[in-house]
């Protein structure tokens, strides 16, 4: 019998608290992304009994999740670094490039990316490819340049469309980029960080994952960078 997408999800999200387990002290300090793949891992975390300090979330949402588990969520102001940063992604290269933010918290997912020293990316063997952007890349952007934005999108030859009934933590917008295939992922990230009332945009590129856990069918392949 195959396994469903929740076993998978399930499977991987065991995988990335197997391989950080030998590593945690009761001083350690994790980064917690956002979306159901990430959502597993916290189930898993909150009854692990692992020993770690805290969290710092990519969300409210999975703030909050953590929170019902007892697990302390601080600001990441507080926080001198972060051991590790586990989260899902919505597409994956071979080397290591993410494509994130269908759930609307790239900026602060970006964030604690940066902060943390090592980023374990979970996910199903169905994100990996050969070249990112068939999944529609996410744009957050301040309100009032959003004609800005699209207009600026469009002439990189994607099809820019607002996700309707989405305001990001941030009070923002996000912009979905369609029919936007990605041959240089760090040269179009930046490209697109560099439009006028971009806040960021979904492609992990210049921080891309450590370590790419994937499940399938037959277990948990790991691919590094």
């Amino acid at each position: 019998m195959s396994k469903t997408q929740d076993e998978l999800k399930r499977e991987v999200a065991q995988a990335a608290l197997d391989f950080i387990a030998p590593h945690l002290t009761p001083a350690s300090m994790l980064g917690i992304g956002t979306g159901s793949t990430a959502n597993e891992f916290i189930n898993l975390l909150g009854t692990s009994g692992l020993p770690f300090s805290g969290t710092v979330a990519s969300s409210e949402a999975s703030a909050q999740r953590l929170r019902d588990f007892g697990i302390p969520v601080l600001d990441l102001s507080l926080v001198n670094s972060l051991q590790f940063y586990i989260d899902g992604a919505d597409e994956a290269n071979g080397a290591l490039e993410l494509i994130k933010g269908g759930g609307a918290a790239l900026t602060r997912e970006k964030i604690v990316a940066a902060a943390s020293e090592f980023f374990v990316c979970i996910a199903d063997e169905s994100k990996e490819v050969a070249t990112l952007g068939k999944f529609p890349l996410p744009v957050e952007v301040i309100p009032m340049a959003e004609n800005i934005v699209v207009s600026a999108l469009r002439a990189m030859g994607g099809r820019p469309e607002v996700r309707e009934g989405v305001i990001t933590d941030n009070r923002n917008i996000i912009i979905d980029v369609y029919d936007f295939m990605i041959d240089d992922p760090k040269a179009t990230e930046t490209a697109i960080n560099q439009i006028t009332g971009v806040v960021c945009n979904g492609l992990f590129a210049h921080r891309g994952a450590d370590l790419l856990l994937l499940s399938g069918q037959t277990g948990v392949r790991s691919l590094k960078a």
